[in-house]
């Protein structure tokens, strides 16, 4: 099969075209025929050499993918050969065939093409899984979403707006804090000239916000807020006010997906089949894709995530 490799930790020229055998599917798993697959950050990071695959992973980079089962263990599912499903990867995702866990498989939610819903796993498994599973977002709380316009933040917005709480968010450009709003944002805050813990405040009544972040202001956390921490962009320590931890009993908390074991993303799957999926279908929740690329122009689709330019997701087309 055709796939993409990372030749050596380094920029996106080390991305390269390559031939490699057909995975096989094992025990709990299906080979898919990837038509599509999405480039999330994870992606970059691996082949900068900054986030090394777990050693049971594919070194390929690409975590999502849409396609046809083509073959595999479909014991105890309601899939079955020749479906189309979506699945979050273990990685091998930029590649012709992908094997994916059973469990991690999603239907093509109903009036979205493939390409579409390739776009889904990734950061809606991370979403649902920090948001709602680990922060327990509940009715009547607001989330605040730093970095809105990424495609974190898109599904982010989308999801919560959807389910019926309000939702704040940060970017960095005027443009991208009018599209967080077109999605639903309640309010789009430029963090680069504008003071966002003053205006969360004054939005929320002095109250703050409750829902994930990433930590540099405790002081937009309602008491009681419980702060989630998903990436590591601007460096893996900082300092923390723990007094107002305390006083106002916050909770500081954090995770990453990929290491999680299969019974866990299952049971992502699981909730996101039954509370979300009714609302990509019913059009609450539509696609955002920015730019989509040929396969073997990974490296370009890399380059432009690092320029920060986009909105929403990039993605590959494997079958044209």
């Amino acid at each position: 099969m055709k796939a993409i490799e990372i030749s050596q930790p380094g920029g996106p020229e080390v991305l390269r075209p390559c031939e490699r055998p057909m995975p096989v599917a094992g025990a709990g798993e299906v080979l898919i025929r990837v038509h599509a697959a999405g480039v999330n950050r994870p992606d970059v990071l691996q082949r900068a050499g900054a986030y090394p695959p777990p050693p049971d992973a594919s070194d390929l980079p690409g975590l999502e993918v849409a396609g046809e089962i083509v073959s595999g263990d479909l014991d105890g599912s309601d899939f079955k050969k020749g479906d189309l499903v979506c699945a979050l990867a273990h990685g091998g995702g930029y590649a012709e065939y992908c094997v994916v866990p059973i469990g991690q498989c999603l239907p093509i939610p109903k009036g979205w093409s493939l390409l579409e819903a390739a776009s889904l796993p990734e950061t809606f498994f991370t979403v649902y899984g920090n948001v709602f599973d680990r922060a327990k977002l509940a009715a009547g709380e607001s989330l605040l979403v730093q970095g809105g316009s990424s495609g974190i933040g898109v599904t982010a917005i989308q999801m919560a707006t959807a389910l019926g709480h309000r939702v704040f968010a940060t970017a960095g450009t005027d443009d991208k804090c009018r599209a967080c709003e077109t999605l639903g944002a309640e309010g789009g805050i430029n963090y680069r000239s504008e003071d966002f813990v003053e205006i969360v405040k004054s939005l929320t009544g002095g109250k703050g916000a409750k829902g994930p972040y990433v930590n540099r202001e405790l002081q937009c956390l309602a008491d009681d807020g419980r702060l989630v921490i998903i990436a590591l962009l601007g460096g893996a320590s900082g300092e923390i006010n723990f007094g107002e931890v305390l006083r106002r009993r916050l909770v500081i908390t954090g995770s990453t997906l990929r290491p999680r074991p299969v019974t866990f993303k299952r049971h992502i799957a699981q909730q996101l089949r039954t509370q979300v999926w009714p609302l990509l279908e019913s059009g609450r929740i539509k696609p955002v894709i920015y730019k989509t690329f040929s396969l073997e122009h990974a490296a370009d689709a890399h380059a432009l995530m690092e320029t920060s330019t986009h909105v929403g997701k990039i993605m590959l087309q494997v079958v044209r």
